[in-house]
C-alpha cells in the first residue's frame, strides 16, 4: 500500500497520467456490459487481459532451470559420451586417421600462406581438433588452419612487420587468435549466434569465390618458381606480374605443375571409377581422399632423391621443421601488438564465423542433425584462445576437410581426438621427412584445395532464377576481392545486402484485397459434395457430408499482384470498406510508406461524407485549393463514403511507437475526412499479445465514438466462437459411441418385428448432447478478429445497422447486442 502511494506521488510529480489507465478500465467495463446477453446465452465469457511489463521481465530473465539448461548446453558431449560404443569408435577411427593424413600437409601449406613457418600450421591443426569435441554440436566439422584465414593472417603479419619489426610474426598471429577468439566466445556465451543470419548466402558465395581466386592467383608464382614481386598484392596486379615474369620460370614449375595435374587426375579417375565400379565406392573414396598425402609423399621422395647429395637444392624446399612444440608459451598481448591488427580484426572475426557456421549448418542439414550456432561460437572461441599457448594462429572450420570427414563415416565429434593423435605423431616423428617437401608441390595442394570453393556457373544461374537482384551483389563481391582485397569484398557484399534488405523493408507495399468465392475440386468432383461434378463450367449446389463447406470465401489482391489468375473476378468487399494486408511487417522504417499507400488509395476511390465541407473558398487548406476559378469541382458523388478499414496483421509480429503513432495520425486524418461520421478500424490475425496491447492503448480494438455521442451507439459486435473441446474431444467421442449403440439397438428391434418383413426406414432418433461454445477473442476487444471473414462480416453488419438507423431516424440506438 505504501509502495502504491509512493508510486502515485512520484507519477504526480513527473506528470504521468495514471487516470488514463482507470478510464481505460472503465471503458472495458462499458464494452463488456453490453455483451451480457451474448455471453450468457450463446458462449462462455472470455475477457482478454493485457500482458504486463512484469510478464515480459519474467519471460526474458532466465530462471533457475534455464540456468541449469544453459550450463549443460555449454558441454554438449555430456549428452552422448556416456553411450559411446565400439561401433562409433570404429567409424571415428577411420575418419580421424583419414583427416589426420589430410590436415598435416594442408596445415603446413596454409601456414606458409600466413607467412609463418610450416610448424605453426601443425600447432593450429592439433589444438583445433583436440579442443573442439568438448563443445561441438557438429560431428563433421574439423577446426584448423584454412586458406582464407591464413591469407588474412599473412597480410596482417606482413603489414605488422613494418610497424613492429622487432615482434616475431607468430607472436602477432597468436595475439590475433586470442583477441578474435575472445570476441567470438563472448558472442557465443550470450547466445547471439543468430548474428550470422544477417549474412546472406550470396555474400558467403561471393566471399568464397573471390577469396579462392585471390589465393590461387597468389600461389601461382610459387608454383612456377617466379620471384621478384609481392605475390600478396592485389589479385589483378599479381596476374599481370606473373604473366610478365613467365620467362623467369624455374625448375619449381616441374614439381608444381605436375603435382597439380596429378591431384586433379587422381580425383577425376576416382570419380570415373566410382561410377564404373559402384561396388567398390568405399575404397575408391579413400583413395581419392588420401590423394593429397600420396602426392606430397611422392614428391617428397623425388625431392630427397634429387637433392640429398647436393649442397644446395635445385628447387625450393620446405626446410627445417622443428620437432615438438618449440613455440609453446603464454601469448604476448599488449596495446602495441593489438594496434597492428585492430583495423583487420572485424574481417577476421567475420571470416571465422562465416566459414564455420555456414559449413556446420550445411552438413547438419545433409546429415539430419541441428547445430547450435551460439555453441559453435563457443567452440571456435575456446579453440582460438587455447591454441596460441602451443603457438597456434587463428583457425576455424574447413570446408574440404569437413566434407571428407562426413564421407569417411564419422560417428561423433570424438574423431577429432584421433586426428589430434595423428597430428601429434607428425609433429614428433615426421619432421625430418617434411624437410624435403617441395614448396611448389605445397602450392599445388593449396590451389587444388581452394578450387572447390569457387562457385560454379550453374549455381550462379540458379541464384538468378531465384533472386535476380542478388546476382549483382555476388559479382560485386568477387570483383572487389579481385581488384581490392578480401576484407573489402566481405564488407561490400554484407553492406550491399543489408542496404537492399532495408530498402525492401522501407519500400514494402501492402495489398488491397477483394473477395472471391472458390470451390475445392478433385478431378471433376467438388470436395464437400457426394456427387457434384463440374458441369458446363458451373458447380452443382447440392450439400455434402464433408465437414468443410462446398464453397468458401477467400481474399485476393484486387490487382492480382500475387500472380493469381487475372481472369478471376475479385469483388470489392463492400462500398466504403477496404481490406489492406501488410506484406513486410509494420514498424518505423515502413510505416509511413504503408500508410501513404493506404490513404492515397482511399482518397482516390471515395468521397467526403460531407460534400459541403468547405462552405467558402477561403475555408479550404492550401494543399487542397479546389478547382480553378470559373471551373466546377469534379463530380464524385457516385463514389462511396469511407466507412471501415480492415487491416490484415498476419505478416506483422511487432509494432513500435512510431508505427502506432503514425496509425493514430492517419485515423485522425480519416475521421476529419469522414466527419461527422467516424471510421471503424478492424484488425485481423494479430499474433502477438504485445501488439494488441500497443493498439489498445492507442485507442484501437473497440468501437469509436462519433462526435457528440455519449456512448457506444449503433454498434453490433460479431464474434467468432468455437465448440468447447471440438469434434475430437472426449465428449464428442462419447456422444458418437452412444449414437452408434442406439442405432444398432433400433436395427435389431426392427429386424425382430413380426410385421411383413418391412424395415422401418425412418430416421432413428439420435441423442445430441448440448455443445458449449466459447468466443475465440476477448469480448472487450470486439474489433480484433480471428480472420478476414469475421472482420468483414462485423464491418458490413455495422455499416448496414447505421444505414437503417439513419433511414428510420429512430432515437433509440441499436446498442450492444
Amino acid at each position: 500500500m505504501a509502495a502504491t502511494k509512493v508510486g502515485h506521488g512520484l507519477a504526480k510529480v513527473l506528470g504521468i497520467k495514471l487516470n488514463e489507465r482507470i478510464e481505460r478500465n472503465e471503458l472495458d467495463e462499458e464494452i463488456r456490459r453490453g455483451e451480457s446477453i451474448f455471453s450468457s446465452q450463446t458462449a462462455g465469457t472470455y475477457v482478454e487481459v493485457e500482458p504486463t511489463s512484469l510478464e515480459w521481465v519474467q519471460d526474458t530473465i532466465p530462471n533457475g532451470s534455464d540456468l541449469v539448461v544453459y550450463a549443460r548446453s555449454l558441454f554438449p558431449f555430456t549428452s552422448w559420451i556416456g553411450r559411446y560404443n565400439l561401433q562409433w569408435l570404429a567409424g571415428d577411427l577411420v575418419a580421424g586417421i583419414t583427416i589426420g593424413a589430410v590436415v598435416v600437409p594442408q596445415g603446413m601449406a596454409y601456414a606458409l600462406l600466413a607467412n609463418l613457418p610450416a610448424q605453426f600450421g601443425l600447432y593450429s591443426s592439433f589444438m583445433g581438433v583436440l579442443v573442439y569435441w568438448f563443445f561441438a554440436t557438429s560431428k563433421d566439422i574439423t577446426i584448423g588452419p584454412v586458406a582464407v584465414v591464413s591469407t588474412l593472417v599473412g597480410t596482417i603479419v606482413t603489414n605488422a612487420a613494418k610497424t613492429e619489426p622487432k615482434v616475431p610474426a607468430h607472436v602477432i598471429a597468436s595475439a590475433l587468435a586470442v583477441i578474435a577468439g575472445s570476441i567470438i566466445l563472448f558472442i557465443g556465451l550470450i547466445r547471439c549466434g543468430w548474428i550470422v543470419d544477417l549474412i546472406p548466402l550470396v555474400s558467403i558465395s561471393a566471399f568464397m569465390t573471390g577469396s579462392a581466386l585471390n589465393i590461387a592467383v597468389g600461389q601461382v608464382p610459387t608454383l612456377m618458381g617466379i620471384t621478384g614481386f609481392n605475390s600478396r598484392d592485389v589479385t589483378y596486379k599479381v596476374v599481370i606480374w606473373t604473366l610478365q615474369g613467365l620467362h623467369l620460370t624455374t625448375l619449381d614449375a616441374a614439381m608444381g605443375l605436375t603435382a597439380l595435374f596429378l591431384l586433379y587426375a587422381i580425383r577425376s579417375a576416382c570419380k570415373f571409377a566410382a561410377k564404373k565400379f559402384p561396388q567398390h565406392q568405399k575404397g575408391i573414396f579413400f583413395v581419392s581422399t588420401l590423394r593429397t598425402a600420396f602426392v606430397i609423399l611422392l614428391y617428397t621422395l623425388i625431392s630427397w632423391l634429387v637433392n640429398r647429395r647436393l649442397k644446395k637444392p635445385i628447387f625450393k624446399i620446405l626446410g627445417t621443421v622443428p620437432r615438438g612444440f618449440q613455440n609453446a608459451a603464454v601469448p604476448t598481448i599488449n596495446t602495441s601488438i593489438i594496434k597492428t591488427f585492430t583495423s583487420d580484426l572485424p574481417a577476421i572475426v567475420v571470416v571465422l564465423l562465416i566459414e564455420h557456421i555456414a559449413i556446420s549448418k550445411s552438413f547438419g542439414r545433409v546429415n539430419n542433425y541441428i547445430i547450435n550456432p551460439s555453441q559453435e561460437m563457443v567452440a571456435i572461441g575456446i579453440s582460438n584462445i587455447l591454441g596460441p599457448f602451443l603457438g597456434a594462429y587463428p583457425a576455424t572450420g574447413s570446408f574440404s576437410r569437413t566434407a571428407i570427414k562426413a564421407k569417411a563415416g564419422v560417428r561423433t565429434p570424438f574423431a577429432g581426438v584421433i586426428t589430434a593423435v595423428v597430428v601429434l605423431l607428425a609433429i614428433y616423428a615426421l619432421t625430418s621427412v617434411f624437410y624435403w617437401i617441395p614448396s611448389a608441390s605445397l602450392s599445388a595442394v593449396i590451389i587444388h584445395a581452394v578450387g572447390d570453393l569457387i562457385t560454379p556457373p550453374n549455381t550462379v544461374y540458379q541464384f538468378w532464377r531465384v533472386s535476380p537482384l542478388e546476382v549483382p551483389i555476388f559479382f560485386a563481391g568477387v570483383f572487389v576481392t579481385v581488384f581490392s582485397s578480401i576484407e573489402n569484398g566481405i564488407y561490400t557484399t554484407i553492406c550491399v545486402s543489408l542496404a537492399i534488405l532495408i530498402f525492401r523493408v522501407i519500400k514494402a507495399k501492402g495489398r488491397f484485397l477483394g473477395k472471391v468465392k472458390v470451390h475445392s475440386v478433385v478431378g471433376e468432383t467438388v470436395i464437400g459434395s457426394n456427387s457434384s461434378p463440374l458441369d458446363n463450367g458451373t458447380f452443382a449446389k447440392s450439400g455434402g457430408s464433408h465437414e468443410d463447406a462446398v464453397t468458401r470465401n477467400v481474399f485476393l489482391p484486387l490487382d492480382h499482384g500475387d500472380g493469381s489468375n487475372p481472369d478471376v473476378e475479385v469483388v470489392e468487399p463492400y462500398p466504403g470498406i477496404f481490406i489492406f494486408r501488410f506484406s513486410e511487417g509494420f514498424n518505423y522504417p515502413n510505416a509511413n510508406h504503408y500508410l501513404d499507400q493506404l490513404t492515397n488509395h482511399i482518397f482516390a476511390t471515395t468521397r467526403r461524407t460531407n460534400l459541403d465541407h468547405y462552405a467558402r473558398p477561403g475555408d479550404r487548406p492550401w494543399n487542397d485549393p479546389g478547382p480553378r476559378r470559373g471551373k466546377s469541382a469534379p463530380d464524385v458523388s457516385h463514389r462511396p463514403t469511407l466507412k471501415s478499414i480492415i487491416l490484415d496483421f498476419s505478416a506483422v509480429n511487432n509494432v513500435d511507437i512510431t508505427s502506432v503513432q503514425q496509425l493514430l495520425d492517419v485515423r485522425n486524418q480519416l475521421d476529419h475526412y469522414t466527419s461527422p461520421s467516424v471510421v471503424d478500424w478492424h484488425f485481423t490475425s494479430i499474433n502477438n499479445r504485445w501488439t494488441k496491447r500497443a493498439l489498445v492503448n492507442a485507442g484501437f480494438g473497440y468501437p469509436s465514438v462519433a462526435p457528440g455521442e455519449g456512448g457506444f451507439t449503433r454498434w453490433k459486435p460479431i464474434f467468432s466462437v468455437a465448440e468447447l473441446g471440438g469434434s475430437d474431444s472426449v465428449a464428442a467421442a462419447a456422444e458418437l459411441d452412444a449414437n452408434e449403440k442406439e442405432l444398432r439397438a433400433r436395427s435389431r428391434k426392427t429386424d425382430a418385428s413380426p410385421e411383413s418383413g418391412s424395415i422401418d426406414t425412418k430416421e432413428p432418433h439420435v441423442r445430441h448432447t448440448a455443445k458449449r461454445a466459447v468466443v475465440v477473442n476477448g469480448l472487450n476487444r470486439p474489433l480484433f478478429h480471428i480472420d478476414l471473414t469475421s472482420a468483414l462480416q462485423s464491418a458490413i453488419a455495422n455499416v448496414e445497422a447505421r444505414i437503417e438507423v439513419s433511414e428510420s431516424s429512430a432515437p433509440e440506438a441499436i446498442g450492444l447486442v
